[in-house]
């Protein structure tokens, strides 16, 4: 059993009915009518094959593996492959979905379970008055609520980047493993997202005579969404690409604010290093076995060290 629908003359008049039965509804020229396989069997292939009279290219590209996001125009119907997307656990997860659009049937082949369909059927029902449509209706709602998933994706890949900026000056940041991986989720994502571009501008030539003038808003308003999205992630690659440079930077100002403790410390320490060593000599010396030639010495270390501190401190040396 397959998640189906049967609108007839702009009404939803069934539902989750089986698949077996979308063959007698399509012969009814009123009727439109969507189903959903996921990961579907050989009988059910067997049906897009022989009674939708689906082309054997189609077929192919709905079952093999990672389509680039495209359509196919063929005689009697089109071929979507799309990508649904979600950003969980510091990971981009993609589900492949292949529709095709014939006259009266709208078919969703996806790869797995990841990709809810309880969205679009949402907002399926949140606009009947926009059902008279047809196949140009059913098709907005899916492809619309792929693209608003592409939005959240990019939204909450936008934050996580901003988390880390403000992480960058931290005393042990350590962002470079994770700006890693966000870079590699945000390739996902605009191998996901930027060619919808090209998706809803075939969609929207005329030539397909899918999209009326009522829907055709409708359209225009996904299309928007995919040219923000492109611009949000261009945008995100360059804040990526500058949040790894900034580290480094850090790093660098950071390894020479040690450096310069370091070599403070070693100038203060080499005074004393130096007046014991003038002293260790085995030579007499200006208050050689006096009382006051020891304090003479002790009082030129700390004076002289201190000294020392003094100046590195107000040059932030120290």
């Amino acid at each position: 059993m397959g998640r189906t629908r049967l609108y007839r003359d702009g009404e939803l008049v069934d539902s989750n009915f089986p698949v077996e039965e979308v063959a007698d509804h399509l012969r009814d020229p009123s009727a439109v009518v969507w189903f959903d396989l996921c990961a579907p069997s050989e009988a059910e292939t067997a049906l897009l094959r022989d009674e939708l009279g689906l082309h054997e290219l189609a077929i192919e590209d709905a079952f093999a593996e990672r389509q680039r996001p495209k359509v196919d125009r063929y005689p009697t119907h089109l071929f979507l492959s799309v990508y649904a997307v979600r950003y969980e656990e510091h990971e981009l997860k993609t589900c492949e979905v292949d529709i095709f659009v014939t006259r009266n049937a709208l078919v969703t082949v996806r790869e797995s379970e990841d990709y809810d369909l309880a969205g679009v059927q949402r907002r399926w029902d949140a606009a009947p008055t926009l059902a008279g449509a047809g196949i140009g209706f059913l098709l907005h709602g899916l492809l619309d609520d792929l693209v608003d998933g592409h939005y959240a994706a990019a939204q909450q890949l936008d934050d996580a980047i901003e988390d880390l900026e403000d992480r960058i000056y931290d005393e042990k940041p350590d962002v470079g493993r994770e700006a890693l991986r966000l870079r590699r989720a945000l390739v996902q994502l605009r191998r996901a997202a930027l060619p919808m571009r090209e998706v809803l501008g075939s969609l929207l030539h005329r030539e397909h005579e899918l999209v009326d003038d009522v829907m055709m808003p409708y359209y225009l308003d996904v299309k928007d969404h995919t040219l923000f999205i492109a611009e949000l992630t261009e945008s995100m690659r360059e804040l990526v690409t500058n949040l790894r440079e900034a580290e480094v930077a850090v790093q660098g100002n950071r390894l020479n604010s040690i450096m310069k403790k370091v070599t403070s410390w070693a100038a203060i320490i080499a005074v004393p290093t130096a007046i014991s060593g003038y002293y260790g000599m085995n030579v007499p010396y200006p208050g050689f076995e006096q009382r006051w030639g020891f304090w003479v010495a002790t009082l030129g270390i700390f004076g002289l060290s201190y000294f020392l501190y003094v100046m590195f401190k107000r040059r932030d040396w120290l």
